[in-house]
């Protein structure tokens, strides 16, 4: 018992989500909208080794002056269905804030 508690807790402190933020145009805290203007999964395959996923944040927002951010991230489900396909198959999800 005491060794499945190890490798459980061992699993636990080695997995993570991580999420990446990029601003491009700042506003105010209270003009941050909290849903995204779009949202897409990226499929990556063998653990997104020499693969990249590009989206085109200005032609979403209707301009380059109107995007607020961009963020990519590995949430636990995205990771979970990684660790369970065992690296093979490695999503992530792509969300684009745009000014109203």
């Amino acid at each position: 018992m005491k060794k499945l508690s190890f490798i459980a807790a061992v699993l636990l402190v080695l997995s993570a989500c991580s999420a990446q933020t990029y601003y491009v145009n700042s506003v105010p805290a209270n003009q941050e909208p909290s849903k995204p203007s779009k949202e897409k999964f990226d499929h990556f395959f063998i653990s997104g080794i020499g693969q990249e996923a590009e989206n085109n944040a200005a032609e979403v927002c209707g301009g380059a002056d109107k995007v607020i951010k961009v963020t990519s991230q590995m949430s636990f489900l995205n990771g979970f269905v990684g660790f369970l396909s065992s690296g093979l198959y490695t999503p992530r999800v792509s969300k684009i804030y745009c000014k109203d």
